[in-house]
C-alpha cells in the first residue's frame, strides 16, 4: 500500500502537536505542555535549519509523521540526520508505513549529497518500534546515549 508522503506545512503543526502528545503518552507515559509543545513544532516551520517534518497522507487524512534534525559530523565531513517524533496512527500501524517514509527520507538525503547517515533514538522498551526500525536496516548503535535536561525558566 503506497501513500503520499509530502512535507509538512503550518497547516499541519495542530496534528503534529497531537501526534507527539500521544506519541510521548504511549511510549513514555509522559503528557507533554500543549503550548510548549505547539511553540516547539511551531519552531521548525520558522527556522529550516532546525529541520523539517514530513507526513503521510491516506486518502484524505493524515495518518503518520515524523521530524528530521541535523547533525554535522566532522570525523566524516557531513551530515547525520536524525528521525525524531516518529508516530504512525494505530489503525495504519503493520502496514510498512514508517519503511516508506524511511525511504523518503534517504531519497531526500540522497539529493542534498552530503549526508552520510541517519540515527534515531528509541525508548529502550519500546520492542515494536525496535524491530520496525531494523526490518529496514537500520541497526543498534554501539554509543549510549547520555542526557541532562535543563528546565527553561518560567516552566
Amino acid at each position: 500500500m503506497r501513500m503520499k508522503i509530502r512535507a509538512a506545512t503550518r497547516e499541519d503543526i495542530p496534528l503534529l502537536v497531537e501526534f507527539n502528545q500521544k506519541m510521548a503518552r504511549e511510549t513514555e507515559g509522559k503528557l507533554l505542555d500543549p503550548s510548549i509543545l505547539t511553540e516547539g513544532v511551531s519552531a521548525v516551520f520558522e527556522d529550516d535549519s532546525r529541520g523539517f517534518y514530513l507526513v503521510v497522507e491516506d486518502t484524505d487524512s493524515i495518518v503518520a509523521g515524523l521530524m528530521v534534525t541535523y547533525e554535522w559530523s566532522d570525523w566524516r565531513n557531513g551530515w547525520f540526520w536524525w528521525i525524531q517524533s516518529v508516530y504512525v496512527i494505530s489503525a495504519m500501524r503493520g502496514r510498512q508505513i514508517y519503511g516508506q517514509m524511511y525511504s523518503k527520507v534517504k531519497e531526500l538525503a540522497a539529493a542534498e549529497g552530503d549526508v552520510v547517515g541517519f540515527r534515531l533514538y528509541v525508548e529502550t522498551k519500546n520492542e515494536n518500534a525496535q524491530r520496525v526500525y531494523e526490518k529496514v536496516g537500520m541497526s543498534r548503535s554501539h554509543y549510549q546515549m547520555y542526557e541532562e535536561e535543563i528546565e527553561k525558566p518560567g516552566t
